[in-house]
């Protein structure tokens, strides 16, 4: 039987980089602050799974969640997501920040994975310096050994992005761009602030995080069986590692907590169309971009 977390991740990263398929599939997508509406069936389901894992199998995953990513990439190597080229499309954030067209720009890829985000970037932009960061010390191996990968270009660590403080590695208040996609989700929730909080320390002011990751009732989050729910939204897969979906509320709230301002936060809704398969996949992600505000003697100034 085929891992239900390759359906999940396969699914999207096609639909970020697809309209039409070479098997008759068509995407379809549209942005807005509406959630997805459940159909009578998948509502009914979603109600019936009230029982959650308990207590002391909840602190077991937190506690080897660092090992189950770490099992993950060992299981994986660098096969399993495909490189994210459409990140500049998506976020002309990693553009429009420039002063000037050749201004090099300095970003932080928090939770790196091997790379497949990170070298699309400093392939399409050699006007790039990347920091970047991953749980697993196994993932930051992967890209270390990368043929593209630069010491003069990108600085690779390993960190925990809930307890290291990101300042060990980065300079204060010196990132133009960070890069959040699909990270946060796999974070327990109650540890999310402490992520906003340490990214916090090293972005500029008046400059951005760009997030992209799971929303309510996206497909991934409806094929998940009895058993698997942690929590609101939140639940477990066959290989430990773990998943929230968020609403659009929550992840204001959560930015706007730390102390970060609202620029966009919506949802991306995809509906995917596979004839040949008579598949008819909904996809629903979160993309938002929140700034660091300016300090008040720095807005008088202006």
């Amino acid at each position: 039987m085929k891992d239900s977390r390759m359906f999940h991740e396969n699914i999207s990263t096609d639909c970020l980089n697809l309209t039409t398929t070479s098997t008759g599939g068509d995407a379809f997508q549209k942005k807005g602050h509406s959630a997805r509406i459940l159909s009578p069936e998948e509502a009914e389901r979603l109600a019936k799974d009230k029982v959650l894992m308990t207590d002391f199998k909840q602190l077991k995953l937190e506690k080897e969640a660092q090992k189950n990513w770490d099992l993950f990439y060992k299981r994986n190597s660098t096969n399993f997501f495909k490189d994210r080229h459409w990140t500049t499309r998506e976020f002309q954030e990693l553009k429009a920040c420039r002063e000037f067209e050749d201004q090099k720009l300095t970003i932080l890829e928090a939770g790196c994975g091997v790379g497949n985000c990170l070298f699309p970037l400093l392939e399409e932009d050699l006007n790039i310096f990347a920091y970047a960061c991953d749980f697993s010390p196994r993932a930051v191996e992967y890209v270390k050994k990368n043929s593209l990968y630069s010491t003069e270009r990108c600085k690779v660590f390993q960190c925990d992005l809930t307890k290291d403080d990101l300042t060990e590695n980065i300079p204060a208040d010196s990132v133009d761009v960070v890069t959040l996609i699909f990270v946060l989700s796999a974070i327990h929730p109650d540890k999310m602030r402490l992520v906003l909080k340490n990214i916090y320390k090293v972005l500029k002011p008046g400059k951005c995080v760009l997030f992209r990751d799971y929303g309510l009732y996206d497909h991934a989050m409806l094929r998940f069986k009895s058993g698997s729910k942690l929590g609101e939204n939140f639940y477990v897969r066959q290989d430990g590692t773990r998943s929230y979906f968020f609403t659009e509320e929550f992840l204001s709230q959560l930015f706007k907590a730390e102390g970060y301002e609202q620029v966009v936060n919506e949802y991306v809704q995809r509906e995917t169309v596979n004839r040949k398969e008579g598949l008819c996949v909904p996809r629903v992600f979160l993309q938002s971009k929140f700034r660091k505000p300016f300090a008040k003697t720095e807005v008088l100034a202006d």
